[in-house]
């Protein structure tokens, strides 16, 4: 390989990348396979003329990763792929089974057939998000109304129609091509006859069964006598060192640290790394618990004596759930209960949901609305069905409000229960997760539970998009809703279902002088797409708070929408100042950080306005409700911050594959953003090169200059050129490094507790082989001695006088790292540096994916959790809007996957005691208005306006120091 010329020329430093991208791959291979660097040499001359992009890492599986990259780490690739060879049959086109729809087809399953007979009503345009005016108007069918909207979602997935009867007469045989099939708005007895027959066949047909009456919805799951589970948690794994294996029967292993292991006894481990007792590597034993930092593995006596070193992990065992049929679940169901405030709940809501399905077989309808002679009538349905329960609850109130807005629909609900049950689907098509057994029921009465005394005009319908939410709050509060003025910010995958949310309950009204202000900075990707709903492949790389806003418009165009692309922050406080938080009734966030969350919170609380924020991770989800003078705020308690890593880990003892993943994300950093930056800079403040070498030669050092010296004398020209730049790169750090950190810390270096300062072996300098002959060029060997600053000197000198000095050349492109996009190479260089840095330390190293996630800091997500926690958020809207008090708030944390949903309520505000009859909370605050000649004797008398405050006071002026002091003794 010739040496770099000293010629200082500029290389695009996308170029750069790609050079060092391609070199740390191919030494990557050359390192395990013990190649020299003749496998680089070998490269033919049109390879080093003309660079061409790199093959790609092509995954095992035909799965878009741009598309489905969140998804994947929620479900993983071998769930991904059954969904994309599964078929589902969903009937009803109403509110909850278009969410299921949307849901399922972003997901990604192979094909869905849309059943439905009903023709579009006004009705529906506050319902169904998919259905337009001119549908109506049309009088178009439901089900082709939504076809082609629902088909856009995901380019891969077959959405077809089906618009005949379903009947008690219809010949059953074609649900046998699907894998799945979920009924909504169907009777009971027609739920009953094709659960039996999807129990019936072989291998079973999963079959769900989910409706929404008003204020109540239920979801049931039957998938078979014997349904397999690959993943009953979705929890990955964790990985632990360890302290010591004794010999004996049983052997004790002992977690190091004191860590806490987190097993159960009967669960089993996997062991790798372990050295002396090395018997135990690759096996699997049954755990038995001894304490949490210690379990027994089985007779380890025959071993060999430990060592030191090794790691266990928990394996995964698949596990069978058990499923009856719906007939055989009705008089004794297995119920999951959300709401511990409510014991009893589930049991009532399955024994009222039964009264209104035989409401509906014998009346051909549901209760009518605010009607007491028909509530009186469901009462009746209902005890009939409590006596062929096994278990009794009491349900008369309940009954009565249930009945009274049954026919109504609470969009909300409906998208909450949406998600839930297009989760249970996914499993039921990837045996990943544990399935609802076998019932669930959600309930929003405490939304209704303050109206039941409004007249029953309230609630009559007016014959426009708002009826079926007016059947359950009535007309006033829908007006509080319309007149609303709401402030979201963040536009993404909450943010888009928020907004159709808001949308549908008609928040934000320009007729009402209404409005939703909505901001967010961001731009689309294509990643968005598989979640963030309101987006299409057309609008990538478009603001995502204008594209939001206008497909919000499209679902309901009464709505008010001021969009804006600005980040909230201390910097845009002129904008978002406290006057404009002063007209906003309310503020939701829909982000996805803590410290965003921290800021967003402390304007609100300052401004006293109500907030409502949620998250997702995962399958996993939360909401929580802050009201002023009521709840607690977000920053009223903090999560433990998260542990950094050691310096001295990532430098020289990882132990772990994310330390070797945060190490190559450091040098991506610093090779490609930090020091091109600091080129950059350095070059504008100077004017020319000429300008530096005077400097420095009348100063005889380059301090401060140095470093740019030195990057501008190893710009490439020529692309072997950057191959010999990244071996010596290759070298430096994978073969140097390590020799000088076993020369400075030899293997059997023991800390004070006898343990071994390197538990791994640092060994890949003793399988690579590498031209020794090569030697670094002379330019590129720049220490800081004064020696070499001559030569920097000499070699900038002579740079000037060949004229390869140009203001182009003294020009850097800093790459900034971007995950999301493949063929930048970004990804590759950090994947292959960290491989390289694993193997070194006999780390098992990660896969791309792994590795994207980890230096991405990717957060896992999926639609299913993101519809529920905007939909249990938008409930809490509705009580916002109507005043409620404390105790009918819920805050929610859900994980989808176990199945479990604890609402809780919310967290009561703490008040500081100052006297007995004195208190104060984070919500209370004098405002007084000062003005330009405002002295500190107009302020202690504009406070004593509010409150009586001084029992005694003093106030201190000596040179200097401006002091008041001042004992409350009395509060308004």
């Amino acid at each position: 390989m010739h040496d770099i010329p000293r010629s200082l020329t500029a290389v695009n430093s996308d170029f750069w990348t790609e050079c060092l991208r391609l070199c740390f791959s191919a030494l990557l291979s050359s390192a395990v396979n013990r190649c020299s660097l003749s496998l680089l040499q070998n490269l033919t001359e049109e390879h080093l003329d003309t660079p061409s992009p790199l093959p790609t890492m092509a995954d095992s599986m035909d799965i878009d990763d741009s598309l489905y990259s969140r998804q994947r780490y929620v479900l993983g690739d071998s769930a991904m792929q059954q969904m994309a060879q599964s078929s589902v049959f969903l009937s009803g086109m109403g509110a909850l089974g278009v969410e299921i729809a949307k849901n399922i087809v972003l997901a990604g399953v192979k094909a869905v057939t849309l059943h439905d007979c009903k023709r579009c009503e006004v009705w529906d345009l506050g319902t169904n998000f998919f259905i337009r005016e001119e549908d109506v108007h049309s009088q178009k069918k439901r089900v082709e109304a939504v076809h082609s909207r629902v088909a856009e979602l995901n380019p891969y997935v077959q959405v077809s129609v089906a618009t005949d009867v379903l009947d008690e007469n219809t010949d059953l045989s074609f649900l046998k091509r699907y894998q799945c099939v979920v009924l909504t708005e169907t009777k009971l007895s027609l739920q009953k006859q094709i659960d039996c027959f999807c129990h019936s066949q072989q291998p079973p047909i999963k079959f769900i069964g989910c409706d929404v009456f008003g204020i109540c919805s239920r979801v049931f799951c039957d998938f078979g006598e014997a349904f397999e589970v690959s993943d009953p948690t979705g929890e990955e794994p964790k990985e632990l060192f360890i302290q010591n294996i004794s010999q004996g029967n049983p052997g004790v292993v002992t977690c190091m640290d004191s860590r806490a292991h987190g097993l159960q006894t009967g669960q089993s481990v996997c062991f790798k790394e372990i050295n002396g007792m090395s018997e135990l590597n690759g096996s699997t034993h049954q755990v038995t618990v001894l304490s949490p930092y210690s379990f027994a593995v089985g007779d380890t006596s025959s071993f060999q004596p430990y060592a030191h070193a090794g790691i266990f992990r928990l394996v995964m065992m698949p596990k069978i759930f058990t499923f009856e049929t719906m007939e055989q679940q009705l008089s004794d169901p297995r119920l999951l209960t959300p709401d511990f405030s409510k014991p009893e709940a589930p049991l009532q809501l399955h024994t009222i949901m039964l009264a209104l399905d035989a409401f509906l077989e014998q009346h051909a309808r549901l209760p009518n609305i605010g009607c007491m002679q028909d509530a009186e009538l469901l009462l009746k349905f209902t005890e009939e069905v409590s006596r062929t329960l096994k278990n009794k609850v009491s349900f008369a109130q309940l009954v009565r409000s249930v009945s009274c807005c049954a026919r109504g629909c609470l969009s909300p609900l409906a998208a909450a229960v949406g998600g839930i049950a297009s989760q249970e689907v996914l499993k039921a098509l990837t045996g990943k997760f544990s399935p609802l057994q076998q019932w669930f029921y959600l309930d929003a009465i405490e939304v209704i539970q303050p109206l039941q005394s409004l007249p029953a005009e309230e609630f009559a319908p007016r014959g426009d998009r708002y009826d079926a939410l007016r059947a359950c709050i009535g007309e006033s509060l829908c007006l509080k809703l319309h007149k609303f003025q709401v402030f979201m910010v963040g536009c993404g995958a909450i943010g888009c279902e928020m907004l159709k949310n808001m949308a549908l309950m008609g928040v934000g009204l320009s007729r009402c002088s209404g409005e939703i202000c909505i901001t967010d900075p961001d731009l689309i990707e294509k990643s968005n797409l598989n979640r963030q709903f309101l987006f299409r492949p057309q609008h990538i790389r478009k603001p995502k708070s204008t594209t939001a806003a206008a497909a919000s418009l499209e679902i309901n165009p009464e709505l008010q929408i001021d969009a804006h692309l600005n980040k909230l922050c201390p910097a845009t406080e002129d904008m978002y100042s406290d006057a404009f938080f002063s007209r906003l009734n309310l503020v939701v966030t829909a982000l996805d950080n803590v410290e965003a969350r921290r800021y967003v919170d402390s304007r609100s609380v300052s401004n006293q306005k109500a907030l409502l924020d949620s998250g997702t991770m995962g399958t996993k989800g939360h909401t929580e409700i802050i009201v002023p003078y009521l709840t607690e705020s977000y920053n009223s308690h903090r999560d433990p911050p998260e542990e950094e890593i050691p310096f001295c880990t990532l430098k020289s003892f990882p132990a772990v594959i994310e330390h070797t993943i945060q190490w190559a994300r450091d040098k991506f950093e610093s090779a490609f953003s930090h020091k091109p930056s600091i080129y950059n800079m350095f070059w504008q403040s100077h004017s020319s090169a000429q300008e530096v070498l005077q400097v420095r030669i009348i100063l005889h050092t380059m301090e401060g200059s140095f470093q740019v010296i030195k990057l501008l004398s190893r710009r490439p020209t020529q692309w072997n050129h950057c191959l010999a730049l990244a071996r010596l790169k290759f070298d430096k750090y994978f073969k140097k490094k390590a020799l000088q950190l076993l020369h400075s810390f030899p293997l059997d270096t023991r800390l004070k507790d006898g343990s071994l300062k390197i538990t791994k072996c640092v060994y890949l300098y003793q399988h690579i082989e590498t031209d020794e002959t090569v030697k670094k060029p002379d330019q590129l060997k720049m220490t800081v001695s004064s020696e070499e600053e001559r030569q920097a000197i000499s070699q900038l000198q002579e740079a000037i006088i060949s004229s390869f000095v140009t203001p182009e050349r003294l020009r850097m492109t800093p790459l900034f790292f971007e995950k999301d996009d493949d063929s930048n190479g970004h990804i590759d260089f950090i994947a292959s540096a960290s491989a390289l840095r694993a193997h070194m330390y006999a780390i098992e190293a990660a896969d791309r994916l792994q590795t994207k996630r980890i230096a991405g800091k990717i957060i896992p997500a999926i639609a299913t959790s993101t519809a529920a926690v905007a939909g249990l958020v938008s409930l809490e809207l509705i009580k916002v809007a109507g005043g409620y008090g404390f105790e009918l708030f819920k805050n929610c944390f859900f994980n989808l996957a176990i199945p479990v949903m604890v609402l809780t309520e919310t967290a009561p505000v703490k008040r500081t005691q100052i006297r007995d009859d004195i208190s104060f909370s984070i919500w209370d605050r004098w405002t007084i208005f000062g003005h330009e000649d405002f002295t500190l004797s107009d302020f202690m008398n504009a406070v004593k306006e509010h409150t009586t405050i001084f029992e005694s006071s003093s106030f201190s002026n000596s040179p200097g120091v401006k002091q008041l002091s001042f004992t409350i003794i009395e509060s308004d």
